[in-house]
């Protein structure tokens, strides 16, 4: 039940000496902010790596050949290879569990000499032959037209998707690139749409590919059956890292590499790197959490130490009271509310602080612009009501103690103190 007088009374307590009131609240003010802009700013690296991967399948693994160590089978070491579209049936027939397999080929280059051309204009960019299923592993936001599909990879037609930035580049502020042609190493292909990228920060080269069917790259550039790598893609009950073992031993055998050869097939473990970030963002959280806490604890402490000199203080008060006919456990609520208070008004004060930070820095960065590693710094509703609950726990163990010592002082002796 509330009470006007009781609320007068602790709030007198607290403003007879403000200077040790407000240097009692800084431990624990402190220690909250401290928590919440350590978790914040955790948050924003974690953002800002994450979004290195933007939407990309995480569960995919990308493979490719290079020269072998062993000799095996009359072959000898130092032999290259290629892969073969046959590969991706026998990937299919014996490995379970996947989603995609995707086989790429690749020409040109973000700095090589100019690749393709539009009337007197040239650029140097990536040029990808692709299945429709890639644009599941590497998503993109087709802006105009389509893209890929199956009739474009049966019929071997000749078409593109051109990123916006190849767009910029090529056509005029305005100008309709859809139903024009561009020249990729002399050869002829239709736009039929365009894409924009969300990942790898949206960054220049990211905007500047060109997406061509696989089966049409294959025709116009001469390379036949090879298969310069693949993008594949396990379903989300199992894990591309589990799997990748099976796929590259399938393809040891097919191309006849020795199965000590570690060397012979490239790849690189897209989920695999992702577990690691996970893994690291989470310790970065748990020492956040330990150092925040730790600083809090500091200031509880401190809560406490005042807390039992206050009593100390109140020593002939609290006889009086007793002699009175207050019960104890009136007197032990008293301090119990006075230290609860105290702290959860010192942790909202951190909390309010430590919001206006994070405002400020998030200001910050849409004004000047994406940092690389770093953004949206934040914390969630769950954690500030988390730290609430801290910071009540907190008052009351801070209280306990300083309530426990004045319920046990005795009136008499009370009276008589000076």
């Amino acid at each position: 039940m509330f009470s006007k007088d009781r609320w007068r009374e602790i709030l007198e307590v607290l403003t007879s000496n403000v200077g040790r009131t407000i240097l009692t609240a800084f431990g624990v003010c402190w220690g909250i902010f401290i928590l919440i802009v350590l978790l914040a700013a955790g948050k924003g690296f974690e953002n800002g790596i994450k979004k290195d991967f933007g939407d990309i399948a995480t569960n995919t693994m990308f493979m490719w050949t290079r020269r072998t160590t062993k000799p095996y089978e009359g072959l000898p070491k130092d032999r290259s290879f290629e892969f073969k579209v046959s590969d991706i049936q026998a990937i299919w027939d014996n490995v379970p569990n996947l989603r995609f397999v995707s086989p790429r080929n690749q020409l040109g280059g973000f700095r090589g000499a100019g690749n393709v051309v539009r009337g007197i204009r040239t650029g140097a960019y990536n040029v990808y032959g692709d299945y429709p299923e890639i644009i599941n592993q590497d998503p993109m936001s087709v802006t105009s037209g389509r893209f890929i599909n199956y009739n474009d990879i049966r019929e071997k037609r000749k078409v593109a998707i051109i990123g916006q930035g190849i767009k910029n580049d090529l056509y005029e502020k305005g100008e309709e690139a859809l139903g024009t042609y561009i020249k990729i190493q002399g050869v002829n292909f239709l736009v039929i749409g365009t894409y924009k990228k969300n990942n790898s920060d949206g960054g220049e080269e990211a905007q500047k590919e060109i997406y061509v069917p696989f089966t049409s790259f294959s025709q116009a550039f001469n390379r036949g059956e090879d298969v310069g790598w693949m993008a594949i893609t396990a379903h989300d009950g199992s894990s591309i890292s589990q799997l990748k073992e099976n796929i590259i031993d399938v393809m040891r055998q097919r191309h006849k590499v020795h199965p000590e050869d570690k060397r012979a097939i490239g790849y690189f473990d897209l989920y695999e790197q992702y577990n690691r970030v996970e893994s690291l963002f989470g310790a970065l959280k748990g020492v956040a959490y330990i150092v925040g806490i730790m600083v809090l604890l500091s200031g509880i402490i401190g809560v406490s130490n005042i807390m039992l000199i206050v009593v100390k203080e109140r020593t002939k008060e609290i006889g009086i009271r007793r002699a009175l006919g207050e019960q104890p456990w009136s007197i032990k609520k008293q301090i119990l509310m006075e230290s609860i208070f105290l702290t959860i008004i010192s942790g909202m004060t951190g909390i309010i602080f430590g919001s206006l930070v994070i405002y400020g820095i998030n200001s910050l960065l849409d004004s000047v612009g994406p940092v690389d590693m770093f953004l949206n710094p934040s914390v969630s509703v769950g954690v500030v009501g988390g730290a609430l609950m801290i910071l009540m726990v907190s008052g009351l163990l801070a209280g306990f103690i300083p309530a426990n010592s004045a319920i046990k002082v005795r009136p008499i002796e009370a009276l008589r103190t000076e």
